[in-house]
């Protein structure tokens, strides 16, 4: 098991009910590690999520390790 600090935005905040939390997963990536999170919250359909992994943009693939920082970046919509 390893410690990665998660942090949410926008539409996942609101969903979440906060901006970020520390959670332990068996998690080999990013993919694995969204799963784990949508089973425990039932993310709502928000689109092509973008993802960084300690502060660098990475992709679904991205190998995580013990005390790694994960954002979630939803689409951004405006007008």
């Amino acid at each position: 098991m390893k410690t990665i600090r998660i942090e949410y935005f926008a539409v996942l905040r609101e969903h979440t009910g906060r901006g970020n939390e520390s959670f332990s997963t068996g998690a080999q990536n990013v993919d694995e590690l969204f799963a784990e999170l949508n089973e425990r919250y039932s993310f709502p359909a928000v689109g092509q999520l973008k993802v960084a992994v300690n502060d660098e943009f990475g992709d679904w693939q991205t190998r995580l390790t013990d005390g790694d920082s994960v954002v979630f970046i939803p689409p951004v919509a405006g007008g």
